[in-house]
């Protein structure tokens, strides 16, 4: 029995041996239907990232939270940690923030604020 267990063995690897190792490719050939639409298009605008949270106390002694955000013509305003965000932007870096009646205008270290239904009031960080 053990005789006939070694030629069966050596019988298994060496059909074994005989397997192509090499992995399945799959390709394709045929052209993306969507190609010349995609080369038409504007390259994508990544969001801008946030560069500062500062907090700013103004002269009714409210409180603003404002988030500033790279490229200078985007902020995020809420009047308190759970307050509701209201998104302010500018034309161009340096233009006063706009929106929803709100108006910003200065950076970090100190800013005018106009507040719907108030006027505009000097809040520093």
């Amino acid at each position: 029995m053990k005789k006939l267990l070694l030629p069966a063995a050596a019988l298994a690897l060496v059909s074994l041996a005989a397997c192509n190792p090499k992995p399945t490719e799959v390709t394709s050939t045929s052209p993306d239907p969507n190609a010349a639409e995609l080369a038409k298009r504007k390259p994508v605008e990544l969001p801008p990232s946030m560069t500062s949270e500062v907090t700013f106390r103004c002269k009714d002694q409210s409180v603003f939270i404002v988030d500033f955000f790279q490229g200078d013509k985007q902020v995020l305003i809420k009047p308190d940690k759970a307050g509701s965000l209201t998104k302010l932007t500018a034309e161009k870096a340096g233009d006063a923030y706009k929106a929803d009646g709100y108006e910003l205008k200065g950076d970090k270290t100190g800013i005018t604020l106009t507040v719907p239904g108030k006027p505009a009031q000097a809040c520093k960080a």
